[in-house]
């Protein structure tokens, strides 16, 4: 007991008003509204040529590895892993585009991560989501769930793709759409009713009722974690060096930087951890361990390594310290050995838990002053171009760029301080340079 009391001592549970019991289920929603990075993130990572199982053996650890460091050092309700997105720019991009080998490319992350973690020893990671204007924070934090919702709809088949109006309504008489839209009214329901499993309970009685109708199968595949010899500390850090690649290194370091920005954001608001200057307590730790995390995932040989919007999931279900993270991340161990069990889980159960996560973020829309233009017009261009370009950084970018140009424009220049600038700056360089995010 004394072990337990000093646990929830150094956890802050009775300041964050939590319990063992919230922490292990939001622990549990989060990594379940996630598990599917332990399929597609080796299904994109493959087709470089690397091996399926050794990928999905170094997926698992470095979700565990990142969650758990996080929750136990950061003490926060975020869980990592592969990112995707960075994932399919290291295949597409740089192996397949640039013709890079995979390990030369696992070298580079491996760099980006180690350019992380100088930057945050120095303090200037900290700065730049210290120098984040106050008008962005609601709309980072609305913009994702809009974000979230989208993946949730598109997942679900409620939204596809349609050539003449982008997306447009899906056929929601398709098995897996059916599901989803039960498993919403569920979710909702037991939600309105005020309970914390509300999601848990929706995702587990969706992937039974998908097995019992026979949407989804069941075959047994042993652990991958034999495998992982086939790519652990196999990057190439020479070869990077002598390639040349360090506009392959900056990209793996911009994105994930403000990708991570954004995340931090939106599930601290979710949580009510920022304080009341709308900082991010510990954030030195937070990017400590983003760092740390994306070297251990170059190491085991997987992509970079990021905090997943999908814990906002969890920060719902109650989550609010850093047990949560812990808990995800002993789950990713599990599966290590249990892979074919959380396969079981199907898109149309984890769908609807992120379309109402998405629902719960769309309140912070009400801190934005929408009658101040030079707050409204960044906050809102922050919010829709987050989804629509499927991207945290690119509607970072916008809302920064718009911000600082406001503000110019104004005569208000002297507000804006020189980092605000100098990312601008970065933002503009990016746009222009890399074409697109």
């Amino acid at each position: 007991m004394a072990i337990l009391e000093q646990l929830e001592t150094y956890f802050e549970f009775k300041a964050l008003n939590t319990n063992w019991r919230t922490e292990i289920l939001a622990g549990a929603t989060t990594f379940i509204t996630m598990a599917y990075i332990l399929f597609v993130n080796p299904s994109i990572l493959a087709e470089t040529g690397m091996p399926f199982g050794a990928i999905t053996a170094a997926t698992c650890l470095s979700a565990a590895f990142g969650s758990i460091l996080m929750g136990a050092y950061a003490r926060y309700p975020i869980a990592l892993a592969p990112g995707m997105g960075l994932n399919a720019y290291f295949t597409y991009v740089v192996v397949k585009g640039m013709g890079v080998k995979w390990e030369v490319a696992l070298g580079a992350v491996f760099l980006s991560g180690v350019a992380f973690l100088l930057l945050t020893l120095t303090g200037l990671r900290q700065k730049i989501v210290e120098a984040m204007p106050a008008e962005l924070y609601s709309a980072v934090a609305v913009g994702i769930g809009l974000f979230i919702a989208f993946i949730g709809l598109k997942n679900s088949g409620i939204i596809v793709p349609d050539p003449a109006t982008t997306v447009t309504l899906g056929n929601l008489r398709a098995p897996n759409t059916l599901l989803a839209l039960a498993g919403l009214l569920v979710m909702a329901t037991l939600m309105a009713w005020g309970v914390r499993a509300a999601m848990l309970i929706g995702i587990v009685g969706t992937s039974v009722t998908a097995m019992i109708f026979g949407v989804v199968q069941w075959k047994w595949q042993p652990s991958y974690l034999p495998q992982l010899g086939e790519t652990a500390f196999h990057l190439d850090l020479p070869g990077v060096l002598n390639l040349g690649l360090f506009e392959i290194v900056f990209v793996f370091l911009f994105v994930d930087l403000f990708d991570n920005l954004g995340t931090l954001v939106a599930v601290g608001k979710k949580a009510g951890l920022l304080n009341s200057d709308n900082k991010i307590p510990r954030v030195g730790r937070i990017l400590t361990v983003d760092s740390l995390a994306t070297m251990f995932g170059s190491l085991t040989g997987t992509s970079t390594v990021v905090s997943y919007i999908e814990s906002a999931s969890g920060v719902a279900a109650g989550g609010r310290s850093g047990v949560t993270a812990i808990v995800t991340g002993l789950l990713f161990l599990v599966a290590l050995f249990a892979v074919p069990l959380v396969g079981v889980i199907p898109a149309a159960a984890t769908a609807p838990a992120l379309i109402l996560v998405g629902s719960l973020m769309i309140s912070h829309a009400a801190e934005i002053q929408w009658q101040d233009a030079e707050a409204a017009i960044p906050a809102f261009l922050t919010i829709v171009t987050i989804p629509l370009s499927f991207s945290i950084a690119n509607g970072l970018a916008f809302g920064f760029i718009a911000y600082t140009l406001l503000k110019v424009a104004r005569g208000k220049g002297a507000q804006v301080g020189w980092l605000v600038y100098l990312l601008t700056t970065l933002f503009i360089v990016r746009f222009i340079y890399l074409g697109k995010g």
